[in-house]
């Protein structure tokens, strides 16, 4: 796995302890109002003036990041804590804070939508940008799909003047970008969403590449082109966002090294130089820093695809990838204490993930992940399809599982080392029926998938997941879903106006607080 410089991390984390007990919660603009926070904190989810932020702070913030990832919640947190903890212990009960979980405010989210108590991302993320509940599946609008919510970020952006950004490790228009800025009855109007983009006239947009640009059928005019017409600079390679500033005006920077369905790469395949959201994040700090102020969302989109595939090595990878983003921002923050808010959250929870498993009963063996060298999706892309092409013998795939997972069969010469990474006779035949109906699922006529065989490998690669199947149990880790699940979310925050976000709220309530903080109407 590639993983953050520990020695880097953790004097990080120091100064931001440093930090806060200087501050005072972080906050140092609230402190003379503290005990008045306390009396309106109760208010807040109904009072939304200018009068009630005044009082809660005398100076609102001019620079928020909001950063959200996607499909993370406590274990997904807290299984990247015990991870680090556990390399720097060299496998012992340890564990190492990301730098946000040092953050001196913590809160707690619902994420129930209209729909589901296992809700989407386009649902959770109106409720979010907008403060209203909707149908899973839906992007700013009611339940009727007929009335469209304005979000905070319009709401900043024209009443305020803030430059706004927008960013993310998957597509531009999948589901929680485009809730900050489209509105639309259905995520899946990917062409739509991508021309409200445009006509948003935000300020940065960073990340993946657009889904549909030419429409469904291929016949639209390009979203790239009608872009560049309406006034943004698009650049797609690392050395064209790189010579961006402030000077170049709007921007839509489209990530160089595309992987899986044009999103940007899983956070472990990154290749050395290449770019990672915390790059994104610094140059947008670059593009927005202007004196009436910014807000940037930035979510890491992959956590979320890595769980739905129970790829638990990649979901820690993209949460600590997430991590290194927020410390962007905290360097910021440090420079510019009274004027910036920096939140941290997820939109809901993905795949049901646990820490502790049957098979391992009270034990883990989380430096195991470490083993993993690449995303399920790479392995797919590199390995997989070349086995469907030339029906590749079991007995090289078992190979290519032990370098690439650090899976080792019961005669191999590492075994006896590394007991907690043998597979048992069982392990081995789900891998060969699952290799057999990957090879099957390549054939012309794929035969639809039996009950039995869903919970084995819900929509993915059988081989693949059954990998990361073995090795997350190996580990101490496992996995109830494919889908979201109903867990609450944290919320971390610092900086002005942080005391709010304290206590167990709806998500709505983040778009309240942030409404309230900011005094927009």
């Amino acid at each position: 796995m590639r993983r953050i410089n520990h020695k880097a991390t953790a004097a990080f984390m120091s100064a931001i302890l440093m930090s806060t007990a200087l501050m005072g919660c972080g906050q140092k603009v609230e402190s003379s109002a503290k005990s008045e926070n306390v009396k309106v904190e109760n208010e807040v989810y109904a009072v939304n003036d200018t009068s009630v932020a005044n009082t809660i702070n005398k100076n609102i913030p001019k620079y928020i990041f909001l950063f959200i990832g996607d499909g993370m919640s406590y274990p997904q947190v807290q299984s990247a804590a015990y991870y680090l903890g556990t390399m720097g212990n060299n496998g012992g009960v340890e564990t190492e804070k990301l730098s946000f979980m040092n953050f001196p405010v913590n809160g707690s989210a619902q994420t129930f939508d209209s729909t589901s108590f296992c809700p989407d991302s386009a649902s959770t993320a109106t409720s979010i940008s907008t403060g209203n509940k909707t149908y899973s599946g839906v992007i700013n609008m009611d339940t009727s799909k007929t009335v469209a919510y304005e979000t905070i970020t319009e709401k900043l952006k024209e009443q305020l003047g803030y430059k706004i950004g927008v960013l993310t490790s998957v597509n531009l228009n999948h589901a929680t970008p485009a809730a900050f800025y489209a509105h639309q009855a259905s995520r899946s109007n990917y062409y739509e969403i991508g021309q409200e983009l445009i006509a948003s006239g935000f300020d940065y947009f960073a990340g993946g590449g657009l889904l549909t640009p030419t429409g469904k059928n291929e016949d639209l005019p390009d979203l790239y082109e009608v872009a560049e017409t309406a006034g943004y600079t698009v650049t797609t390679t690392q050395s064209e966002i790189e010579a961006v500033s402030k000077e170049t005006g709007k921007v839509i920077a489209v990530d160089e090294n595309l992987a899986d369905s044009d999103s940007m790469a899983y956070a472990m395949d990154l290749q050395e130089g290449q770019w990672e959201l915390a790059d994104y994040v610094e140059k947008g700090i670059e593009v927005l820093d202007n004196d009436n102020g910014f807000f940037m969302m930035v979510e890491g989109g992959k956590i979320d695809w890595a769980c739905h595939a129970n790829d638990a090595a990649a979901s820690i990878n993209d949460t600590l990838a997430l991590d290194e983003a927020v410390q962007v921002a905290y360097k910021f923050y440090q420079e510019n204490p009274a004027d910036t808010l920096i939140l941290v959250t997820g939109d809901h929870e993905t795949g049901g993930l646990t820490i502790g498993f049957a098979g391992t009963n009270y034990d883990t063996y989380l430096k195991n992940l470490d083993n993993q060298k690449i995303s399920f999706a790479k392995f797919d892309s590199d390995y997989v399809e070349g086995y469907k092409e030339n029906k590749t013998p079991f007995s090289q795939v078992l190979v290519d599982i032990k370098n690439n997972f650090g899976l080792l069969t019961p005669d191999d010469a590492e075994a006896e080392a590394n007991p907690t990474l043998v597979l048992t006779e069982y392990e081995i035949e789900k891998l060969k029926s699952a290799y057999e109906r990957t090879l099957e699922v390549g054939a012309s006529s794929q035969k639809k998938m039996s009950q039995e065989e869903y919970v084995l490998y819900g929509t993915y690669e059988p081989l693949s997941v059954t990998i990361t199947h073995i090795l997350n149990n190996k580990s101490g880790i496992a996995f109830t879903s494919y889908s979201h699940t109903g867990l609450p979310v944290p919320v971390f925050a610092i900086g002005n106006g942080s005391s709010l976000f304290e206590g167990y709220y709806d998500n709505t309530d983040i778009f309240k607080k942030l409404s309230t903080l900011t005094g927009v109407k």
